[in-house]
C-alpha cells in the first residue's frame, strides 16, 4: 500500500513531532516548522527513528505560507491525505495556577492573538488545503482543541475544569471546536473526517513540566483521529477514543 501524505503544523517538537513518529508506519509526514534549523533538527531525528519524512518552514499566521503549503503538496504528490492543525499558542502560564485572564482584564490584542493563531489561522489553513485533501479518498483532518474549550464542562460545578477559567485561550478553542462541527457537516457526503482532538495535559513547552502525561501518550489521540477508518466518527471532540461534551 502507497503510504498516505500527512502534513503536521507545529511539527518540530512537543505532540506535534510525537504525532508524526506516531505515524511512522502509515505516512509520509511533512512537519510544518515556523524557524528552519528548529525544523531542520526535527526532520534529522524523525529520519533517525525510520520516520519518512521532510520539513516545510511554515508560519500558521502568515498566508503566504499557507499557498506554499499548497503548493508544494500540489507540486511533490497531487493531493494531501492527512492535515493536523498542531500549532498553537497560550496566553500566558498554561493551564496556569489560576486565571490566566479574566474576561474582565484579558488585553484586546492578547485576545486578538489569540485568536488569529489558534483559530482565524486554523480555517485559513484548512480552506487553502481542502482542494488537495478532496483529492485523497479517504482524507482525516485533525484539529488539535483541549478540553478547557468545553463550554459544557466548563459551565458545570464540579467538573474537572469548572475553575481553570483562561478566557483568551478556552474561547479559541471552543470556537475551534465549533469549526470542526461545521466542517465536518460540510464534508459529510465525502470521504473526509474531520474531529477535534484533546491531548490531554502534556509535558511541553505549552504544559510545563508540572503536566501528569508523557509525550508519547499526549500525540495518542492525534495519531489515531488521523488514521481512523471508514468506519469512524467525524464532527466529534475526542480523548483516547473516548468522546468529550461540547
Amino acid at each position: 500500500m502507497a503510504k498516505k501524505i500527512a502534513f503536521i503544523t507545529g511539527g518540530n517538537r512537543g505532540i506535534g513531532f510525537q504525532t508524526a513518529l506516531e505515524l511512522k508506519d502509515v505516512a509520509k509526514v511533512v512537519i510544518g516548522s515556523r524557524d528552519r534549523e528548529q525544523g531542520e533538527s526535527a526532520l534529522e531525528k524523525l529520519r533517525a527513528a525510520g520516520v519518512d519524512a521532510d520539513v516545510l518552514q511554515f508560519d500558521i499566521t502568515q498566508p503566504q505560507s499557507h499557498q506554499a503549503a499548497f503548493d508544494y503538496f500540489s507540486s511533490h504528490y497531487g493531493h494531501l491525505d492527512i492535515l493536523v492543525n498542531n500549532a498553537g499558542i497560550a496566553a500566558g502560564p498554561f493551564p496556569g495556577n489560576g486565571p490566566e485572564h479574566s474576561t474582565a482584564n484579558v488585553p484586546p490584542e492578547l485576545l486578538h492573538k489569540v485568536f488569529e493563531t489558534n483559530f482565524f489561522a486554523q480555517v485559513a489553513l484548512t480552506r487553502t488545503l481542502l482542494p488537495l485533501l478532496r483529492k485523497s479518498p479517504a482524507a482525516r483532518i485533525v484539529n488539535l482543541s483541549s478540553i478547557l474549550g468545553s463550554l459544557t464542562l466548563q459551565a458545570t460545578p464540579g467538573s474537572p475544569i469548572y475553575d481553570a477559567k483562561s478566557f483568551a485561550y478556552d474561547a479559541s478553542k471552543t470556537a475551534l471546536n465549533a469549526f470542526t462541527v461545521h466542517l465536518a457537516y460540510e464534508l459529510r457526503d465525502t470521504g473526509i473526517k474531520v474531529n477535534s482532538a484533546h491531548p490531554g495535559w502534556v509535558k511541553t513547552d505549552m504544559g510545563g513540566p508540572q503536566a501528569p502525561m508523557g509525550l508519547e501518550e499526549g500525540a495518542k489521540t492525534s495519531a489515531a483521529l488521523a488514521t481512523l477508518p471508514d468506519s469512524g466518527p467525524t464532527g466529534g471532540f475526542f480523548h483516547l477514543g473516548k468522546p468529550l461534551p461540547w
